[in-house]
């Protein structure tokens, strides 16, 4: 999605955009194309193709294939096509290996990454977060001649959270309205405790607004409770800045969706979904950006919750 909202903007200013993305398990690829975007699209693994866990970089498993079959695939598609002016890497499973191999079809490369846990060879590097120590966090990884943006005022927000920041006024202490947003997948359904946290606060005077993506693991479940205890359920919505202007406070994850609360000055309780996001998580609550209790929830407590 962060990658959409640059390539809507490049666009914008007579950019032609390419997507390459892979065939896995809830895709964006289908949305993209109907958003008028180009996409390239790699086929995606048979099981005894995948890559193990414990591989450098970390999440190397991500990529769903062997780094060589990667390359393979990727150059053959870059190779029938014009000198690229850019290339924009968004990939946790990719570093160095990957961008060097591409430099043969492209003038320039940008990377979007937030772990700083790999080598890159790129022209610029954009990390969005905050981190108390975002400025040494890249030393060693990059080319020196590297331009490195960094921080949230960088972040890839749409014109449409521009808009809404324009029309928001100060906030009041009273709560009428909350907003739950843990991502358009959310693997890990954190929707389902956050609303079964909301129906045990009895609070009928307060609104709810739940936003999941089309391809949600548990979306049917989601719609069915909502539906039960008075909540909106929104699936897929093209208002997220609407709703996020007016909502009074919102419990979400970390990620591109904490700085669009923010850019809105919305107080959120802010869960870390992923390890990668804990560290991002914990800094901006220590810069006193976002309030992030540490809440484990497994499934045994998520349905006891639920049936209370």
């Amino acid at each position: 999605m962060r990658c959409s909202t640059l390539a809507e903007e490049l666009r914008s200013r007579g950019a032609t955009i390419t997507f390459i993305c892979r065939e896995l398990p809830g895709n964006y690829i289908d949305w993209l194309r109907a958003q008028q975007f180009e996409v390239l699209s790699l086929a995606a693994a048979e099981p005894s193709e995948t890559t193990e866990a414990g591989m450098s970089p970390p999440h190397m498993a991500w990529l769903g294939v062997p780094l060589e079959q990667e390359l393979t695939e990727v150059r053959a598609l870059l190779s029938e096509r014009p000198t690229a002016d850019w290339v924009i890497v968004d990939h946790y499973a990719l570093d160095a290996r990957w961008e060097q191999a591409a430099r043969a079809f492209v003038q320039k490369i940008m990377v979007i990454d937030d772990l700083a846990d790999r080598a890159h060879d790129c022209n610029i590097l954009l990390d969005q977060n905050y981190y108390h120590d975002m400025r040494q966090r890249y030393d060693g990884l990059l080319p020196s001649a590297c331009l490195m943006l960094l921080g949230p005022k960088h972040a890839l927000l749409r014109n449409e959270f521009v808009h809404w920041r324009a029309e928001c006024g100060p906030r009041g202490a009273a709560v009428s309205r909350v907003l739950v947003f843990f991502g358009g997948i959310d693997a890990g359904n954190y929707t389902m405790p956050a609303i079964a946290a909301l129906v045990r606060a009895s609070r009928p005077d307060i609104q709810v607004d739940v936003v999941i993506g089309t391809h949600h693991p548990a979306r049917e479940a989601i719609e069915d409770v909502c539906l039960q205890h008075g909540f909106i359920c929104h699936v897929q919505t093209s208002r997220m800045a609407e709703l996020t202007a007016a909502a009074d406070l919102a419990i979400g994850a970390g990620g591109t969706a904490m700085w669009e609360r923010c850019s809105l000055g919305l107080p959120s309780l802010t869960l870390s979904v992923a390890e990668n996001q804990r560290q991002l998580v914990d800094d901006a609550a220590l810069g006193g950006l976002v309030y992030a209790p540490d809440i484990r929830l497994g499934p045994e407590l998520e349905e006891r919750l639920l049936l209370h």
